[in-house]
């Protein structure tokens, strides 16, 4: 069977598609899942892997416990590069600030603990043992 081969622009692909091509997930089956978890919507509404998106489409995308709302401004069905892919979309500004505020809010309160940089010794297992379990008071 021979596939026609078309030099004319492709105004609209599957969402899923899509979000591999423009790097949000390292595969199409993971950019499947998300979008069968509600982890991604097209203009605030859950969506099917096999909807089509178009340029000017608004996504907001849940990765990581982070939020992309973004727009869509090109469409790709090949992975590039992360250059070419980042070309596919634009990032809200306040998206984006609130994504860096939380990343730093989350890494302020993880640097409240410190694992210690080896394991107890004989003597330091003891003391633990005789406190006990500090959370069961």
């Amino acid at each position: 069977m021979n596939k026609k081969v078309s030099n004319e622009p492709i105004n609209a692909t599957r969402i899923d598609l899509w979000l591999w091509a423009a790097r949000f997930y390292k595969t199409r089956a993971l950019a499947k899942h998300a979008i069968e978890t509600g982890k991604v919507e097209i203009e605030g509404q859950a969506v099917k892997a096999s909807r089509l998106v178009k340029v000017q489409d608004q996504l907001h995308i849940t990765r990581s416990n982070e939020l992309f709302v973004i727009s869509v401004t090109g469409i790709s069905e090949k992975r590039g590069s992360a250059g070419v892919a980042q070309t596919l979309y634009v990032e809200a500004e306040e998206s984006r600030l609130k994504r860096e505020s939380e990343r730093e809010r989350r890494k302020m309160e993880n640097a409240g603990y410190k694992a210690p940089p080896t394991k107890p010794d004989k003597r330091a297992r003891r003391l633990i043992n005789a406190l006990g379990d500090l959370d069961m008071l």
